[in-house]
């Protein structure tokens, strides 16, 4: 097996899609890992889509995976929130990943909440929903970011993420958040757990040299980065982290898969 791995943890933005357009053989690389008898989960962190319209956008794109495969930062938050005992929360994202909070009981509301949630909100980052984010920090709600990426790549280019906006309530608030989603151990972890696989023998694969690359190293992984999404030459040189294996995309790890 590659490197001597028996699982594999797969980004999705990046290196299955790219804005609207599949990735070419990255369909084919996976029936490959069936044939073969790898196991995987997919690791995003997407925070607009609930788990199963992830899953369902994914069949758009000619992808046929199960929701129980795919893992969210939403997910992490939810268990995170769970373990504190406290379900109240101000939900600053976008789109219909409130439906995975809402089936797991957590109270969504913009008042008298425990913590503050943060995802990728998009152009629903306005003022009003910030400042109101800014004064439940300060009234004493704890931040979970569900990603803190800089940026992401859509088709017509790159795109501010989480990250910035995070930055800007923690800088206000004189508050840090709590990440929940990739390079998080934790984040991994639950992944790897619901494989049953260790860290030494799974590999992360993805087009992000710090979230990916260095989040899975630091927990033993190796890691694998794709030159397609977001991948910059000049910022994968200039990180100083030094990949398990380059791919130009996904469709190339059938070279390195032993059959």
């Amino acid at each position: 097996m590659v490197f001597g791995m028996k699982s594999f943890l797969i980004d999705l933005d990046g290196v299955l899609y790219v804005g609207k357009k599949p990735i070419e053989g990255a369909r084919e690389c996976l029936a490959l890992l069936d044939d073969l008898g790898y196991d995987y989960r997919f690791v995003s962190n997407s925070t607009r889509r609930c788990r199963s319209s992830v899953a369902e956008r994914l069949k758009g794109f000619g992808y046929d995976v199960s929701p129980g495969r795919i893992f969210t930062p939403p997910l992490a938050a939810i268990q995170r929130m769970k373990r504190s005992g406290k379900d109240r929360c101000y939900l600053l994202t976008t789109g219909d990943v409130h439906l995975d909070f809402e089936e797991a009981g957590i109270s969504l509301s913009d008042e008298d909440v425990d913590f503050v949630v943060v995802g990728d909100a998009g152009r629903d980052f306005t003022f009003d929903r910030l400042n109101k984010a800014l004064r439940l920090i300060l009234d004493g709600a704890q931040i979970l970011a569900l990603e803190q990426d800089r940026y992401w790549q859509e088709s017509d280019g790159l795109v501010l993420s989480t990250g910035p906006f995070v930055a800007a309530l923690e800088y206000a608030t004189g508050k840090k958040s709590e990440l929940m989603g990739k390079p998080s151990p934790e984040f991994f972890r639950m992944a790897l757990k619901d494989m049953g696989s260790s860290s030494d023998q799974t590999a992360m694969i993805g087009d992000d040299i710090l979230t990916d690359v260095a989040g899975a190293q630091k927990l033993g992984m190796q890691g694998i980065l794709v030159k397609t999404g977001k991948y910059r030459e000049d910022l994968a040189i200039s990180s100083g982290v030094e990949p398990d294996l380059v791919l130009e995309s996904l469709a190339e790890l059938r070279k390195h898969l032993e059959t």
